[in-house]
């Protein structure tokens, strides 16, 4: 039987797969660090074309095309992996876009940021028939729920 361990191949503590970033505790923190980085590269260039005189409106664009894209990218697989810590991290890169009128003040949260992402993508799966996923989910869409009404009530006497 050959040896389950080979001495030639290196050990990684962390591992790009697809564009996010996982480690070795399968956690999203050296994703969000490497984020929140780039993320902080790209805030200085906004600071440098909003003192060359660039419109508001272009400044939201530039934040959403950026700072929120590479956020919601590929979102749904690694979401799931980040710890609040990380999210709140996320939060304030958004507090701070905000603060410097980089995006404007009803931008989402980073957890309304995820829940639209996995909208997007469950949307896309059921839409589209050709897609690999569609066929693990149920054929019947319409799931019964009993109302609130016909459910026992308590007293809470």
């Amino acid at each position: 039987m050959p040896p389950l361990w080979h001495s030639d191949i290196e050990r990684v503590t962390s591992l790009q797969v697809l564009g996010f970033i996982v480690n070795d505790k399968l956690t999203a923190a050296d994703h969000v660090t490497m984020l929140l980085s780039s993320c902080s590269s790209l805030l200085y260039a906004m600071r440098v074309r909003c003192s060359h005189g660039t419109p508001t409106t272009s400044l939201h664009d530039i934040f959403r095309a950026t700072v929120i894209l590479r956020i919601k990218y590929a979102a749904s697989p690694w979401s799931g992996l980040s710890s609040a810590t990380d999210r709140a991290r996320l939060d304030s890169l958004l507090r701070c876009g905000k603060r410097l009128g980089y995006c404007s003040n009803d931008m989402p949260t980073v957890n309304e940021l995820f829940n639209s992402a996995d909208d997007d993508f469950l949307y896309s799966v059921k839409t589209n028939s050709a897609h690999v996923l569609q066929h693990y989910l149920p054929d019947q869409t319409n799931i019964p729920y009993p109302s609130p009404h016909s459910l026992p009530q308590h007293n809470n006497d």
